[in-house]
């Protein structure tokens, strides 16, 4: 029924987010939200904190370069707008040309770019941070006292809790296009596709990329697993 009524308005489904895409975006949900539940146990979950933290270490330098060898939406030159364009999309002056709404929109990017960089800076203070009960980061030796401390201290608060706000803000996001705008934005990031008009660029998401995606997976935990392991 969906499919025919979008046939009638001219419109057709367009791969918008590949599938190595899709599948960073949820695995690193699930270990954000293994990150903040292992860490509120503590003990010996605090280890399992660790290892998620290393998963999102990884999956953030897969994504860093996905977005120079991904599929056309999920590429930085995609959403990465000038503030120029910003301000249109705001007075609501862009053109269909441009299609700021098929991938990222130029507000939503910068809620994207937001998380993607504070998450490397949780992960980066994690990495020499000390809870000063047992658990402590693997390149802790590299850092002073003091750093330690002024680092731990940014990973404990600062940075938990712009992560926590930024995390509501893109949920309420999403519910808020749903709710006014009718707009999913959930299911495409499942499917990968989107009810777009005729003409709009699809990205590429064949068995060559899917293939590249995962070798650049593997070298980038491979890189941080040895990364991990110069902290003795």
């Amino acid at each position: 029924m969906g499919n025919r009524a979008s046939e009638e308005h001219g419109l057709q489904a367009v791969r918008v987010w590949d599938l190595p895409t899709r599948v960073f975006h949820w695995s690193l949900v699930a270990c954000v939200i293994g990150s903040v539940v292992s860490v509120k146990i503590g003990g010996n979950a605090m280890q399992w904190h660790l290892r998620f933290g290393y998963a999102v270490f990884s999956l953030l330098a897969f994504r860093f370069l996905w977005g120079f060898a991904g599929g056309r939406w999920s590429r930085f030159a995609s959403f990465l707008y000038s503030p120029r364009t910003l301000w249109r999309y705001l007075r609501g002056l862009s053109h269909r040309s441009e299609h700021l709404e098929v991938g990222h929109s130029p507000l939503g990017s910068l809620s994207v770019f937001a998380l993607l960089l504070f998450l490397a800076a949780q992960v980066g203070t994690g990495l020499f941070a000390d809870d000063e009960i047992a658990t402590t980061g693997p390149l802790i030796r590299f850092v002073s006292g003091a750093a330690s401390l002024g680092l731990t201290s940014y990973h404990k608060h600062v940075g938990q809790w712009v992560l926590l706000a930024l995390v509501a803000l893109h949920v309420a996001a999403i519910v808020t296009y749903r709710l006014r705008q009718r707009r999913d934005l959930v299911g495409p990031m499942i499917s990968g596709d989107k009810q777009l008009a005729a003409g709009v660029p699809a990205s590429d998401d064949s068995h060559a990329t899917r293939a590249l995606a995962v070798v650049l997976l593997t070298a980038c935990a491979a890189v941080v697993a040895w990364l991990v392991t110069l902290g003795g």
